[in-house]
């Protein structure tokens, strides 16, 4: 049984719910670089009835050289009340990997500004689709809605308070990249990153705590806790989750949240921000 259920709901769920005044959903599709899938054409070729479509890329700090990282308050009302996404509604986020990936970034992005009225579509379009579910290829036209952003600066980290956190380790580092990545044996994406990870993390590779042969549902409670301590987290005390560029790290930041965990942050800019310079320390195994 998870701790905050309502955090996630199944496409049974959403298909009774569907057309429910405060219930919005919106598509989060995103793509690793370097491949050949494009998420707004594939939002606008196939995606559920109502859904919005909330690009990562955009809806971000376009002035950072780093990738999505966290827009202002400001910008983030801004393109949210375009959306109609804003005060009173529930949001359910999902994208076309399954139940995973930007989904929960997006989740952890609206969380973050204050609004928690938010879940993640378990199994995301793929288990949607598949169960003969509609679909739609025409966009809606939202009515602009109020949004109050409050950002919550405790579920969010910079590169100098988890560099500050190396000497203090009063939070858990924890990261959801593949082994390979984390221990340095495999490159990164993007190549002109080193690979390796922050001194003193641990290693939780995002795609442990999904059923990769169901559509990237989440595990049970029980298999996610299992899946920390097997890595020597403990649950119960303060935790970063830190990744490539701050997408999957945000599926640790959900399954911790769905066990109840408390005290979870996302290191916003992880290692994209972390490798590009060379001050900061690196561990390999």
């Amino acid at each position: 049984m998870y701790a905050n259920p309502d955090s996630l709901v199944s496409t049974e769920w959403l298909a009774e719910h569907i057309d429910a005044p405060d219930v919005r959903m919106v598509d989060a599709t995103w793509f690793m670089p370097g491949g050949d899938r494009n998420a707004r054409t594939e939002y606008e070729a196939c995606h559920i009835p109502g859904a919005v479509f909330f690009d990562i890329d955009e809806i971000a700090d376009t002035d950072s050289p780093l990738p999505h990282m966290l827009p202002s308050p400001e910008k983030f009302s801004s393109r949210v009340r375009k959306l109609g996404l804003g005060d009173g509604v529930r949001m359910v986020i999902y994208d076309a990997n399954g139940g995973y990936m930007a989904a929960h970034r997006v989740w952890w992005t609206f969380r973050t500004f204050g609004h928690e009225g938010i879940s993640v579509l378990d199994g995301g379009l793929p288990k949607w689709t598949q169960e003969g579910r509609a679909a739609e290829d025409m966009p809606p036209v939202p009515r602009e809605r109020h949004f109050t952003a409050r950002q919550n600066n405790f579920l969010v980290r910079s590169r100098d308070q988890v560099l500050a956190n190396l000497g203090s380790k009063r939070e858990q580092v924890v990261d959801a990249r593949s082994p390979g990545r984390f221990s340095g044996a495999d490159a990164e994406p993007r190549a002109e990153l080193s690979s390796g990870h922050i001194p003193g993390s641990y290693n939780v590779p995002f795609n442990t705590l999904v059923n990769m042969q169901d559509f990237g549902t989440l595990k049970s409670a029980g298999d996610i806790k299992a899946a920390f301590e097997a890595a020597g987290v403990d649950v119960t005390k303060p935790i970063i989750t830190t990744c490539g560029s701050g997408v999957t790290a945000s599926v640790l930041a959900f399954a911790l949240h769905l066990i109840g965990a408390p005290d979870v942050a996302v290191y916003d800019g992880s290692w994209t921000e972390w490798a590009s310079d060379p001050a900061n320390p690196v561990a390999t195994d």
